[in-house]
């Protein structure tokens, strides 16, 4: 695999609207209960909305430098952000693909809505799904109601396969979960359920462990849970190998990787898919290498901002390109648990 670093970020992340979020998922960052920082954002006078100038000028700068997609925020529910139809007419105007991250739970428009206003120029709609039944979905995202949730798949699925058959862009969508003890059982029924309903893949990632309630949920803790993460992985490609979506292609899994027993959980010569390939804008206009939380990231050092000279500048400064360089040497790198096998990383999105 190529590693160097491209002339410019084939995707950028713009951290949109962190602070707007109808759901309390109990391993947001932002939002779970279990987060201090919930609590500030209350009593917080500012509320974090990133300008869509800095998106717009970002996005005309790196267009013609290899930008192909952006991800409006993860960190907050981008369909929330004021702005959202501004990004969809950016997008069209520079030819980039949206690639986006949902609760599903549709706000302002409903699905039927965002499905016409999305698809069109969307390449990949990651809808957060965390259980196959209604007790697990509804205790890991709070607020969101199972059977809802399912009606408004369908409906979304039946205007994407609509605008798929007509000739339009055919927009995959993905169920991406968090992996932890909660819905570690019913990750099979998950990918059961995704076959069923004609979503092509299923993806995840281990939980970020950002509140002491959280370390008992994480499955790379123990030998113990390792082992039992590895076994249900095995499941979850035997019922993905032998299940059929409608077009008679397999569901996809991502990530599904099984853990070292002993020793270290993420292997030495796991890379980091980021790097020298993506970029994270925060709210302010801050350049951020990756996808850590953002307290973590932040012991990453400080890059610059696109506000002052754009993101070029800072893609092939000095301090960036030889953080890509050296980047094993910081703690947060060498356990993150987003490095991924080299033969993987191609494969992520």
């Amino acid at each position: 695999m190529n590693t160097s670093p491209l002339s410019g970020p084939w995707r950028i992340t713009f951290d949109t609207n962190p602070d707007d979020c109808n759901l309390n998922c109990i391993m947001c960052e932002e939002h779970s209960e279990y987060c201090a920082d919930n609590n500030n954002r209350k009593n917080r006078r500012q509320h974090r909305l990133m300008d869509i100038e800095l998106i717009r000028q970002t996005v005309e700068q790196m267009a013609p430098r290899g930008l192909r997609e952006m991800i409006p925020s993860t960190m907050g529910e981008p369909l929330l952000y004021r702005y959202f139809e501004d990004i969809v007419r950016i997008s069209s105007k520079h030819g980039i693909k949206i690639n986006l991250t949902t609760n599903g739970t549709w706000p302002r428009l409903g699905p039927q809505k965002w499905a016409e206003m999305l698809c069109p120029v969307t390449s990949d709609i990651k809808i957060s799904w965390n259980g196959a039944s209604p007790s697990t979905q509804e205790a890991i995202m709070p607020g969101s109601l199972f059977s809802q949730r399912l009606d408004d798949i369908y409906a979304f699925i039946k205007v994407r396969d609509d605008i798929s058959r007509s000739g339009g862009n055919h927009c995959r969508l993905t169920f991406q979960c968090t992996f932890m003890e909660t819905n570690l059982d019913e990750l099979p029924d998950i990918i059961r359920l995704a076959a069923d309903l004609g979503v092509e893949r299923v993806k995840g990632h281990h939980l970020w462990v950002h509140s002491p309630q959280m370390q008992y949920l994480d499955m790379r803790r123990s030998a113990g849970s390792r082992s039992r993460w590895n076994m249900v992985v095995e499941r979850c490609k035997d019922v993905a190998e032998h299940l059929q979506l409608p077009d008679g292609k397999n569901v996809i899994l991502a990530n599904f990787i099984p853990l070292a027993i002993e020793g270290k959980n993420v292997p030495d010569n796991w890379v980091c898919p980021f790097l020298g390939q993506e970029a994270w804008v925060n709210y302010e206009g801050r350049f951020d290498p990756c996808c850590a939380p953002d307290a973590k990231r932040r012991e990453l050092g400080m890059f610059g901002y696109v506000t002052d000279g754009g993101m070029e500048a800072i893609w092939n400064g000095t301090k960036y390109r030889r953080f890509v360089q050296d980047h094993m040497k910081y703690p947060l790198c060498r356990g993150c648990n987003m490095r991924r096998p080299p033969e993987e990383v191609r494969c992520h999105d």
